[in-house]
Formats: structure tokens, C-alpha cells, sequence
């Protein structure tokens, strides 16, 4: 009998304990379906805060449901437990402490609604686990002051709180983001509205606003679900900015978009100037003509910028192919670009902006005004060097072949670009031409170390065995010609444009040409206006065979002066004296020819070349003019045959002076230094 008591006692005892096991969850599911979750907000928005270190607030109302959870691999009685599905009105997300504005109501972002579930065992071990969460009508404002601080960089506190959020993926509906920059003068807006029937995109987007000083307009789409668990899952995104004239359109996926890293698109670029992109890129770019690529875009959207790669590009710079790679890295304490770059067929006029000297309509075109005064040869307009120091660039840029409007034989251009600390550097910058070549290394300081708002240049040129008869092969009249030219030169200058360097610069420059033949056609051909004049003056258009020239002239502040300036041709030898005033481009030469043999018609008077480099005026000496035809009247009374004798000049030998001018101008010229006066030769 008592052992029959004793069994019966545990039953009731096990039954009772499976009673209450079975009535907990019941009763707590029960009391959670009918509880007013919204006195559980203070406890939701003082975790949420924590975790997110800056105020959290729904201040709307808060709802439950029960969903079954998302399941993943294997099946286990977890995946049978029912999550609480939240969904939240005004939900509200605040600015950092470091971010606090006078205005109270300045959120970083705030909801309609928002719904989300929660891993309720995640919670036991502090962690608030949500695998998607849904915007509705979403409004985020992202602000950055002027010392750098922003409102979107979520930081760990210095004491890490004990409850993590983890956020795997988001859900958009019709919204909007603006952005306030202090540090790059942005102010824009984007709308966001969601796409129906798009199997590739979710949401769509329209921008508009300003970006570092320029009016920006631009739309896109992007994926509808933005995974932030999934790393290697592809987000599509797509878009189109615009910036004045220019345009830049990206279509691909980011896959990392957790760390916003992995940007992986096809970009298309196109402008009146490779310069004006820098409000869309902040890349220090040179100015072109119009242009248009596109390449292969991947990068790193790091949050100081990141590393970017723009390979397999392809395109038109004016009327030259472009292609090659470029590498940009926001490395520290400058930018970097580095790459390589080859054009088949560069027209010559496509590197007039680079100095700016293309035509007024080129100028209009790259947004660049006309400063060109009415008269100057030399182009004034001034380099950006402000923006110098803001990158460092290491590129090797190559042409095949270059042309203008009549054919310039120049095979192949080579040129590495070295920019360090706003220090720019072309060495070396060779072309081959005509049959010869033409080698210079180029250096430009526009750091401000030396001059304020300008550039200390130096330039070392040298042109060996350039043939005139390949420089001008479309010239009938230089078919028989051999002539070679040879030259040297080296300078320093400083300035902030191609004429305030010239017209401040030291140096030395020589030339020679042995053999050949020279016209007024052939001036003209070669854009020497000058020239053009004098032999024209002298005997007219025709063609006159040339034995030599040899020119030295030295430079002081901009006034070049005549060491030696000698042409001997078959008739007679000139020998040039004087000035170019590179600074007012003033010339002041006088031209002294002395005929060879005899020549009875040579009156010997000397020329003078005045006036400026875009009108130049050549006159005879009248004086000396008058005074041997006032000698020859006299003559004539006393023997008529001694009159001719003024008008005969013997002259020097044929080859008495060019054998010389050969041997003295092939020595290379030793550069002055800044500021000192080369010694005279003698």
C-alpha cells in the first residue's frame, strides 16, 4: 500500500512539472501577442542607442507579430521557433555627440516605418540580430564639418558596449538623401522611389545639387535588396552624372558593399577638358580638348578614398586615340596616379590646351575664356598650379605617330610625367622627326616654394639631324633639298604662363642648318613669319640654296641677344645683330649682307627688323642708300666706269666663314646660371 501511494505522488509530480513547462511558453506567447510592445520601446531605444552610440527613438507606435525565421542548411529545432516581427513607426536615428547642431530636431535619419525581425536567442547573448530591414519613405541627411567630422562614421565607443547589432540586409521604399560638405562645398540631394517589374534593379534614383563648386544633375538605379552579410553577393548599381559639359556613367556591381569596397563597373567619361573633371573626380588632370573614354573601373571605396584601377580604357582626345591603364590611390600625405598611356596617331593641335595655345574656339569649347590679347604671339594663359600639391603623378605617356593639318613627320613621342610635391617633370620628353630627334627634359616647380602662384621652369632641349627636306616633304620646291638642323638649348624662367616664362627667362640658345635650301614658301610653311618678310625684302620669293646658318643667342630676363647669327648662301653672307625681347616680343635686328664675288646690283645697305612678333617691319637702311647713289652720280662725271665700283663687292670666299660656323656652333652650350650674364664669346 505505501508504495502504491509513493508512485502515484511522482506521477503527479512529473505531471505537474510537464503542466507548467507546457503552460510558460503558452502564457508568455500569449501575453506577448496581447501586450502593448510600445512600453517596451525605452528599453529597445536605450539598446539600440548603445549599440549604434548615438540616440535612438521610435517614437511612433510599435507592433508585434510572429514570423517563422529564415532557414539556411540544416533543420533543427531552432528553425521551429517563431521570431518577433517589429514594426515601428517614426523611427528616428540622431547625429553623433561630436556632431551636435543648435537645432534639436537634426536627425541623421528618420522613418515612417520600418519593420524588422529579431533573433530571440541572439538576444540572450546581448547581440540584436536583424536579418533585413524595410525603409519606408527613408529621409537621411549626412552632414561633414569643416574639421573633417561627419555624422555617417559609426565609431566604437572607447568603452565597447556589451550589445552588438548586426545588420545582414536592407530594403528601400520611396526616400530621400541629402549631403552637407563643408570640407568639398557640396550641397546635394538624392530622391529614391522604388521600380516595379525590374528583375536586375529595385530602386531608382534622380540627384541633383552641387558638388566642389559645381552644379551637379545625374540619376541611377540600384539593386533592391542591399546585402550586408552576403559579401560576395553582386549588387547592381548604375549611373549617370553630369557637371556643366562633362559626363560620367558607371554601370556594374559592388560586392562588398558592407565595407563599401569592391566596385567593379564600366565607366564611360566624356568633357570638354580632362581638367574640368576635377569637381566630378578630384583628380588633378591636365587640360585637352574634347574628350570621351571608356574602361574597366574597379575599386576600393574606402573612407579616405580608397585604390582605384581604370584598365583596358580606350578613346578620342580631340582627334587623337587614347588607351592604356591609370592607378589611383588616396595615399597619404598626397593622391597618387600612376599608369601608362599610348596613342597610334596624336594630332599636334590636340596639345595646344596643355600650354594654352590652342585657338580662342578650342578655349571656348573646355570652358576656359579667351585672355589672349589682341597682337601677343606667346599664349598668356595661366597654369592651375594651386591644385599641384593636392597629387603626385607618375604616368608614361607614347605616340606612334604625329600629324597636323600639313603632314609633320613625327614618329614617335615618349615622355614620362613625374608630378612630386607640386614639382612637375617631364624627363624625358623625346620625339623622333624628319630623320632625327629631338630630346629635352622639362622641370616646373609649382609648389610655391620659389614663386608665389607661378612655376620655376628649366628646360635642356637638344634637336640632332633633323632633315628639311622630311620636316616638309608636301613642299615642291625642297624635293632636291638635304639641309640638316641642329640645335641646342637650355633655359630657366619663372612665370605663371608659356609668355611670363619666356619673358623672364636665362639662358642660351643655339642653332645651326648646313646645306639645303630656303624660301619664302618655306618660312611660311614653318610658321616663321618673320623670316618670311626679310627674304622676301632680300631677293624676293625665290628659292635660295642655303651653305649654312648658325645662331647663338644668350638670354637675360627675356631679352635675347646675338652671340653669332650668320646665313651664308650661295649669294651673298648676312651677318644679323641685335635684340628679341621675349618679354614684349619687341625685335630689334639688323641684318648686314655682304655679297660674294661680284655683284654688280648688291648695294650692300643693311636691313632692319623691328616691330613685334606678329607684325614684323624690315626696312632698309636709306642713308646708306642714298649716300652710295650720291657717290655714283659724282663718279660719273669724273669716269664713268669707276661709278660702277661702289656698286661692286668682291665679298668673302664662298666657304671662308661656314666651316667655321660649323666647328663653333656644334659646341654644346653650358646654361648660365639664374641670374648671371654668359660671358661673351669672343
Amino acid at each position: 500500500m505505501p508504495r502504491f501511494i509513493s508512485l502515484s505522488r511522482r506521477q503527479k509530480i512529473a505531471l505537474a512539472s510537464t503542466a507548467v513547462l507546457v503552460a510558460l511558453p503558452v502564457t508568455a506567447a500569449v501575453v506577448l501577442l496581447n501586450m502593448d510592445w510600445n512600453r517596451a520601446k525605452p528599453w529597445l531605444n536605450a539598446r539600440a542607442s548603445e549599440a549604434l552610440g548615438r540616440p535612438f527613438a521610435i517614437a511612433g507606435d510599435l507592433s508585434l507579430t510572429w514570423q517563422q525565421p529564415p532557414t539556411a542548411g540544416k533543420q533543427s529545432w531552432r528553425t521551429y521557433l517563431p521570431w518577433p516581427h517589429l514594426q515601428a513607426q517614426d523611427v528616428r536615428l540622431g547625429n553623433p555627440s561630436a556632431m551636435a547642431e543648435t537645432d534639436e530636431q537634426a536627425q541623421l535619419a528618420s522613418v515612417r516605418q520600418l519593420a524588422f525581425s529579431l533573433n530571440p536567442l541572439a538576444l540572450l547573448d546581448k547581440k540584436i540580430i536583424i536579418p533585413q530591414l524595410r525603409f519606408d519613405a527613408p529621409q537621411v541627411r549626412l552632414l561633414r564639418n569643416k574639421d573633417g567630422k561627419n555624422n555617417w562614421t559609426f565609431d566604437r565607443q572607447e568603452q565597447p558596449s556589451p550589445w552588438q547589432l548586426e545588420l545582414q540586409s536592407v530594403v528601400f521604399s520611396k526616400g530621400s538623401v541629402t549631403l552637407d560638405d563643408d570640407v568639398t562645398h557640396t550641397a546635394m540631394r538624392a530622391d529614391i522611389d522604388t521600380i516595379a517589374n525590374d528583375a536586375r534593379y529595385g530602386i531608382a534614383w534622380k540627384l541633383s545639387g552641387n558638388y566642389r563648386g559645381e552644379s551637379i544633375q545625374g540619376g541611377g538605379k540600384a539593386g533592391g535588396v542591399l546585402s550586408l552579410q552576403q559579401q560576395g553577393r553582386p549588387f547592381p548599381i548604375q549611373a549617370d552624372m553630369r557637371a556643366n559639359d562633362s559626363s560620367v556613367a558607371i554601370e556594374g556591381t559592388l560586392t562588398r558593399p558592407a565595407d563599401l569596397a569592391a566596385l567593379d563597373v564600366r565607366l564611360k567619361i566624356s568633357g570638354p577638358s580632362m581638367a574640368r573633371l576635377y569637381p566630378l573626380t578630384g583628380v588633378l588632370l591636365p587640360e585637352t580638348p574634347h574628350f570621351s573614354t571608356e574602361g574597366h573601373l574597379t575599386g576600393t571605396l574606402a573612407p579616405r578614398g580608397g585604390e582605384w584601377v581604370y584598365d583596358q580604357f580606350s578613346g578620342k582626345v580631340g582627334s587623337s586615340d587614347v588607351e592604356g591603364k591609370l592607378a589611383f590611390s588616396a595615399s597619404t600625405p598626397r593622391k597618387r596616379l600612376t599608369g601608362e598611356v599610348h596613342s597610334r596617331l596624336l594630332q599636334f593641335s590636340d596639345l595646344g590646351p596643355l600650354v594654352g595655345a590652342d585657338s580662342s574656339a578650342s578655349k571656348k569649347e573646355r570652358g576656359v575664356p579667351s585672355t589672349q590679347p589682341a597682337g601677343r604671339v606667346l599664349p598668356v594663359e595661366t597654369f592651375k598650379t594651386e591644385r599641384w600639391t593636392s597629387l603626385d603623378a607618375d604616368v608614361r605617356y607614347t605616340a606612334d605617330k604625329i600629324t597636323r593639318d600639313a603632314e609633320l613627320p613625327i614618329s614617335k613621342l615618349d615622355t614620362h610625367v613625374v608630378l612630386t610635391d607640386g614639382v612637375l617633370s617631364l624627363t624625358p620628353l623625346n620625339f623622333n622627326v624628319a630623320g632625327g630627334t629631338l630630346t629635352s627634359q622639362i622641370k616646373l616647380d609649382g609648389s610655391g616654394k620659389v614663386i608665389a602662384n607661378g612655376i620655376a621652369a628649366e628646360l635642356k632641349a637638344s634637336a640632332r639631324h633633323l632633315h628639311i627636306q622630311q620636316l616638309f616633304p608636301r613642299l615642291p620646291a625642297l624635293q632636291a633639298s638635304v639641309g640638316e638642323i641642329n640645335g641646342d638649348a637650355s633655359l630657366s624662367a619663372t612665370g605663371n604662363s608659356v609668355a611670363s616664362l619666356l619673358g623672364s627667362s636665362n639662358g642660351e640658345v643655339r642653332a645651326l642648318i648646313n646645306r639645303g635650301s630656303i624660301s619664302k614658301l618655306l618660312l611660311e610653311e614653318m610658321g616663321l613669319n618673320i623670316g618670311s618678310v626679310v627674304l622676301t625684302k632680300l631677293v624676293g620669293d625665290k628659292q635660295v640654296k642655303l651653305n649654312c646658318m648658325a645662331a647663338d643667342f644668350v638670354a637675360t630676363k627675356g631679352l635675347m641677344h646675338t652671340r653669332q647669327f650668320i646665313v651664308d648662301t650661295d649669294d651673298a653672307v648676312l651677318h644679323i645683330d641685335g635684340t628679341v625681347n621675349l618679354a614684349n616680343e619687341q625685335l630689334n635686328l639688323t641684318l648686314q649682307p655682304d655679297s660674294k664675288g661680284l655683284r654688280v646690283f648688291s648695294l650692300r645697305s643693311p636691313l632692319y627688323v623691328q616691330g613685334t612678333f606678329s607684325k614684323p617691319d624690315v626696312s632698309v637702311d636709306k642713308g646708306v642708300l642714298a649716300l652710295r647713289a650720291g657717290g655714283a652720280l659724282a663718279l660719273a662725271v669724273v669716269a664713268p666706269v669707276a661709278a660702277l665700283l661702289p656698286l661692286v663687292n668682291t665679298g668673302p670666299g664662298e666657304d671662308s666663314e661656314c666651316a667655321a660656323l660649323l666647328t663653333q656652333a656644334r659646341a654644346k652650350p653650358v646654361a648660365p646660371k639664374p641670374g648671371k650674364t654668359p660671358r661673351k664669346h669672343r
